[in-house]
This record gives structure tokens, sequence and C-alpha cells, in this order.
């Protein structure tokens, strides 16, 4: 039942996206945005934890998790180290996928070559 809750409620993010991208005049960008930011909202609300815990990765894959993980990452580093923590708090969090996505995207980058437009 838990990949039926993941697919489900992934699913439902990525449609709410499509249909954003179809029926609105919001470019990609500003979705993606817009996406990060209400995984914030919705942490800081206390409502991304719940259906995390429903969901699991289909809750925490798509973009609005990465909101949802620095909004953590804050809350748990301002518990721990105060003020400062507002600003190590997501760079701690997210450390291992920003990492991971600069290390395939130099590898990515070394293995094709660019061609003119």
């Amino acid at each position: 039942m838990d990949y039926v809750n993941a697919f489900l409620v992934g699913g439902l993010i990525c449609v709410i996206g499509q249909i954003l991208i179809d029926k609105t005049a919001l470019t990609p960008a500003r979705i993606l945005t817009g996406f990060v930011v209400a995984g914030v909202i919705l942490t800081a609300l206390g409502l991304y934890k719940p259906l995390v815990d429903f969901a699991g990765q289909g809750a925490s894959v798509p973009i609005s998790g990465f909101g949802f993980l620095m909004a953590e990452g804050v809350e748990k580093a301002v518990k721990a180290d105060g003020a400062i923590g507002i600003i190590t708090g997501p760079l701690t969090a997210a450390a291992g996928g920003i990492c991971v996505a600069i290390v395939f995207s130099v590898i990515a980058g070394l293995l094709c070559k660019s061609k003119e437009k």
C-alpha cells in the first residue's frame, strides 16, 4: 500500500504542476520556485510532515520536498545553534543532494559536447 500512496501523492503533485504549466502564463522556473516555497510554507504550518509520513517518497522526491527538507533543516539548526541556524540549517540539510547534483552536472558536462545554436 505504501507504493500506491507514494504514486498517488507524487502523481497529484505532478498533475498540479502540469495544470499550472498548461492553464497559466507562469514560466516553469516560477512554478518550480512556487513549489519550493509551498513546501516551506506547508512545513511551517505542520501540514507537509504528515503528508511525507503518509506518502513517503511520493511527497519528498518532488521539488516541494526540497522546500520541506530545507524548512526541517532550519528548524533543527535553530533549536541546536540559535539564530545562526537560519543560515546553516538549509545548507546542512540539503548538502548531500546539492553535492550529487553538482557532481553529475560536471560529469555530464565532461561527457557531452556543446553545440552552437
